[in-house]
């Protein structure tokens, strides 16, 4: 009989140890280690013993092929029947492929897979829609709410992975839907579901069979607290595309971003709806968020970002106040705070700005999330209107990085977003003054711009506020 080992898993990030600790040393989570007994395999121990006496491979073991030998398989992408989620996933769904979402609970994971499900089955074959947190009656409810009846979209309420494996065996569907691998566990760990050893070995286990059967797999991952997948890194390296469904809890906009994709670009995102009827994909969703824009007020500015190869045009606010404490107040909602704090070290030392005694808030509506440094100048004009009470023209979208010395340095993918701009009614856009700043402006006129559409350019942000402010 094997003999039991027992040995103490970290919850949070699958370090282990051999006797309990009261913090990992590893990511330093307290109190999250778990006593795991674990049974060795007899059978892989003697395959191995046999290999290394001998030096031949036992029966069942798999040997390398030259690469000339190799069939490539048929990358034949299936559509989810959502443009959008279409253009996160870089095409359409892979044969074979893992795909984790995760997001806050109530974000719309479940509804997004339950249409997603409808549309496949509808378009290409039968699908296994697996819950192991919800009934199958409860599930059905919010099909009925959804509108969606396929009779090809199976339902089964399980959690144990035999049972799941068997029903894709024997249902052999186009797609498979596991909401959540947090309850699916594996009945020969001793762990309790959702711990990591149990979402690690059950992750493991349905990619294996993903790529037997070249059956596309979607798992739907929880969050933790601090807003990452529960078992990060013990999920995203398995899955070939990790998605992330976000939102503003007091909003209706829900974008679903990519952050790892075998198959396609990175980076994606895809813009959402919630309505009555579900999720409902935005196509255009700069004019919706430029919707409610009110016109001619300060502290406002239009930033042209880049959501992997899409540019989208959000407007930034900022509140520029007198502190009324001995310490400036500075907030952010949807800018790097680090990063609000160096453009108002350089309007201060560069432009001349007192903004430094000054409270500044700064917020870019619609709930998005901006990293690239491209929005620079247009937080920093944001910025400086609110403190000057000088409106920026609202036809005037800005685009730029801003350096340390108060140079505008330039960006990625420009020609994307000027025409971006250019086909939402603006007539104007600020664009770093680069040595192949003229050469585009030139490419960008002979390119099917509006014959009225300026392209203005500047070297430095003093002159690029010069022109937004007194234009």
């Amino acid at each position: 009989m094997p003999k039991l080992r027992t040995k103490y898993v970290c919850q949070q990030c699958g370090g282990e140890q051999s006797k309990w600790m009261g913090k990992c040393p590893d990511c330093g989570a307290w109190n999250t280690f778990e006593e795991v007994t674990e049974t060795p395999a007899a059978a892989a121990q003697q395959r191995r013993q046999a290999v290394l006496s001998n030096g031949q491979p036992s029966q069942g073991t798999q040997v390398p092929i030259a690469l000339p030998d190799i069939q490539p398989l048929a990358q034949t992408r299936i559509s989810v029947g959502y443009t959008e989620m279409d253009r996160v996933l870089g095409g359409g769904l892979v044969a074979g492929s893992l795909t984790l979402i995760g997001g806050e609970p109530g974000i719309g994971k479940s509804t997004l897979l339950l249409q997603v499900s409808g549309a496949i089955a509808h378009q290409v074959g039968p699908v296994l829609y697996i819950s192991g947190e919800e009934s199958i009656e409860q599930v059905k409810m919010r099909a009925e709410r959804l509108e969606i009846s396929e009779a090809r979209l199976y339902l089964l309420a399980a959690t144990e992975l035999d049972s799941i494996v068997e029903a894709v065996h024997r249902l052999k569907p186009s797609l498979v839907i596991i909401d959540s691998i947090q309850t699916v566990f594996a009945p020969h760990l001793t762990a309790a579901p959702g711990s990591i050893s149990q979402v690690r070995e059950c992750t493991f286990q349905l990619m294996q069979l993903a790529k037997s059967t070249h059956i596309p797999i979607f798992v739907i991952g929880h969050v933790t607290k601090e807003g990452v997948v529960a078992g990060p890194k013990a999920l995203e390296h398995i899955a070939d595309t990790v998605l992330y469904l976000e939102g503003e809890r007091y909003h209706s906009y829900r974008l679903l971003r990519g952050v790892k994709n075998r198959f396609g670009a990175t980076h994606e995102v895809g813009v959402f709806e919630m309505q009555g009827e579900g999720l409902v994909e935005v196509t255009n969703p700069s004019a919706v968020f430029l919707a409610d824009r009110a016109v001619g007020a300060t502290g406002s500015a239009v930033v042209v970002s880049m959501e992997g190869t899409r540019p989208i045009l959000v407007e930034v606010q900022a509140l520029v106040t007198p502190t009324n404490f001995g310490n400036a107040r500075h907030t952010t909602n949807g800018i790097e705070y680090n990063r609000l704090l160096m453009l108002l070290a350089v309007l201060t030392k560069r432009v001349g700005l007192a903004v430094g005694n000054h409270d500044v808030y700064a917020n870019v509506v619609g709930g998005f999330t901006l990293e690239e440094p491209a929005i620079d100048l247009g937080v920093a004009a944001a910025v400086a209107s609110s403190y000057r009470e000088r409106h920026i023209p609202p036809d005037m979208a800005l685009v730029g990085e801003v350096g340390l010395s108060g140079e505008l340095r330039a960006v990625s993918r420009l020609p994307l977003r000027v025409r971006e701009a250019a086909k939402l009614g603006f007539k104007r856009c600020i664009i770093p003054k680069t040595g192949k700043a003229v050469q585009l402006q030139a490419e960008l006129q002979d390119s099917g711009l509006p014959a009225d559409f300026k392209i203005l350019t500047a070297s430095t942000l003093a002159v690029a506020l010069e022109i937004a402010l007194h234009s």
